[in-house]
């Protein structure tokens, strides 16, 4: 990561955390009521294909079972609470993540963080893609993850859900993070933090 990088997701998070430090008080009072605790939810994510993480959010679903793992699909649709499916919609689960960019572990934009069984099951795939800092968005979260929740809503299984988001997730993807990555630039960073922000608003 280049230091202009670094500078920019410092002085964005310290003044997103100052802007939105009473609205997240209120969000936090309001999900403890709501859905109780716990009220964040921590998952083990991979900065490198040999350097895991803690990732933060605002919880959105139900206690998993036990031995459940990978990502969400259509078998775990059930266990997304009310609330759980307005954060998501609205990315208000991801502010907790501000944190992860203050300490380092990620940055603004760049490839979403993959959990430790994709990037062991894909060591030279993510080897390349992980020379990006993981981002709370990107390019592939901005112009894939819509049709990404489409193809995993469609999976009935945990065995279905892995074999879907293996096949035809991962390898699209990653075609986007390494187009980011041989572009990537301060400007083009904002750039795609505003079109996030605007697909977000913009969102049904």
């Amino acid at each position: 990561m280049t230091l202009s990088k670094r500078l920019f997701d410092i002085t964005l998070a310290l003044a997103l955390s100052a802007l939105l430090l009473v609205p997240t008080l209120f969000l936090s009072l309001w999900l403890l009521l709501r859905q109780g605790r716990p009220l964040l939810y921590r998952s083990e994510r991979m900065k490198t294909v040999t350097t895991p993480f803690r990732l933060w959010k605002f919880r959105t679903m139900t206690a998993a079972p036990p031995g459940e793992s990978g990502v969400s699909g259509g078998d775990k649709t059930a266990r997304i609470t009310a609330q759980g499916r307005f954060l998501r919609r609205t990315r208000l689960d991801e502010i907790p993540q501000l944190w992860n960019i203050l300490k380092g572990d990620m940055s603004f934009v760049g490839p979403r963080p993959p959990l430790r069984q994709y990037v062991e099951a894909n060591p030279a795939l993510y080897a390349r893609v992980l020379n990006s800092r993981p981002g709370l968005t990107g390019f592939a979260t901005l112009h894939f993850r819509r049709h990404e929740e489409r193809l995993l809503a469609a999976c009935a299984t945990p065995a279905e859900t892995d074999a879907v988001y293996s096949r035809r997730c991962i390898p699209r993807k990653a075609r986007l993070d390494l187009i980011y990555q041989q572009n990537r630039s301060t400007c083009g960073d904002a750039a795609l933090i505003l079109a996030t922000l605007r697909q977000v608003l913009m969102r049904d």
